[in-house]
């Protein structure tokens, strides 16, 4: 069972929602009414005795964005996630919710705010319909049955929603989590590793749902599954020690962190392997199996700092030596777990 101080904890943050929230609501697999939202962070800090847990940093998020958010264990994710709900408190900066600043109007920004924690308090020995119905007692919801229902469709909790959450997976006990955070409609989704413990199957599932709330809200994420957000975000927010080092969309990092690029050719016909390892720039000559080409044709890949140089170094050896190139093309971005290291090592 969940430690009780950190249910209290979570019940006191939970219970600061209830005020002035009104909940509009369709009931169509959560399909919600568009609203204007949005997250900022301005100069925000956190300090832990001489450690500077987070470091004046400045982020802002738009309404429709689903926003990646990394970094190594100890970098300040989690510490800055809490700092934007209210659940923390900063020692400098400020965070909005929905055009509100956070320290000031801490209830109100509490209610805009759908929370999913790292560590994710649960009351095991109540039943999955039990908890949410005791969560939107304290949110004050109308037509709680309802909501209930949506939401456990939505997380796919339907065929556990009959079990103590105690007698749960783990990965069934993060959808209770996610479900709870979604519960009340709230404009803008904190989601801290809401796939950890899933399995794969039930992180493409999550991973669904968070795309399709995305169409309508503010999600900031963290994970450290880099295929997972590269499958989910057009922008990745990068933190390392407490600074935020990339900030950008995830196209650009992988081309501005991109070095060495790979060129594809094929050719109609057998091809000397040290015509291509001869070229200017070429580092690497890799043959390709025949197995998926058409009989005769040859294809390679050539590693190289300047695709655009070696490209038209092929050009010319095809003429030189009369061949017939099928096919060239290039490829110069790096994967998202490349960029991170590069960055946070």
């Amino acid at each position: 069972m969940a430690g009780t101080g950190c249910i209290r904890s979570c019940l006191d943050f939970f219970a600061t929602f209830a005020s002035r929230q009104k909940v509009e609501h369709k009931i169509n697999k959560f399909t919600f009414q568009k609203q204007q939202m949005s997250i900022t962070v301005t100069n925000l800090t956190k300090n832990y005795g001489t450690q500077k847990a987070v470091n004046n940093i400045s982020f802002a998020v738009n309404k429709g964005e689903i926003v990646g958010f990394l970094g190594p264990n100890g970098a300040g994710k989690s510490t800055t996630m809490k700092m934007i709900t209210g659940y923390l408190q900063a020692d400098g900066g400020n965070a909005t919710v929905c055009g509100l600043t956070v320290n000031t109007n801490n209830n109100e920004t509490k209610s805009k705010i759908g929370y999913l924690p790292e560590a994710n308090p649960l009351y095991f020995d109540m039943y999955v319909r039990e908890y949410l119905a005791f969560t939107g007692g304290i949110h004050k919801i109308e037509n709680i049955k309802n909501n209930i229902e949506e939401v456990i469709e939505t997380v796919g909790l339907k065929l556990e929603a009959n079990k103590k959450i105690g007698q749960l997976s783990k990965g069934y006990k993060q959808r209770v989590g996610l479900a709870a955070a979604l519960l009340h409609n709230p404009e803008v989704l904190i989601l801290d590793e809401p796939t950890s413990g899933l399995d794969p199957n039930q992180i493409v599932e999550i991973r669904e749902v968070i795309k399709k709330l995305g169409q309508n809200k503010t999600v900031l994420f963290s994970s450290h599954i880099m295929q997972e957000v590269e499958a989910i975000c057009d922008r990745v927010i990068i933190i390392n020690k407490g600074n935020i080092v990339a900030d950008d969309k995830l196209s650009n990092l992988q081309k501005g962190n991109a070095t060495t690029q790979t060129i594809e050719v094929v050719f109609k016909e057998a091809v000397n392997t040290e015509w291509l390892q001869n070229l200017e720039g070429v580092s690497n000559v890799t043959q390709l199996s025949t197995f998926n080409l058409p009989a005769g044709q040859a294809g390679f890949l050539l590693s190289t700092l300047n695709t655009d140089v070696v490209k038209k170094q092929i050009l010319q050896l095809a003429i030189d030596k009369n061949l017939n190139i099928q096919s060239l093309q290039s490829e110069s971005n790096s994967s998202l777990e490349e960029v991170f290291r590069e960055l946070t090592k």
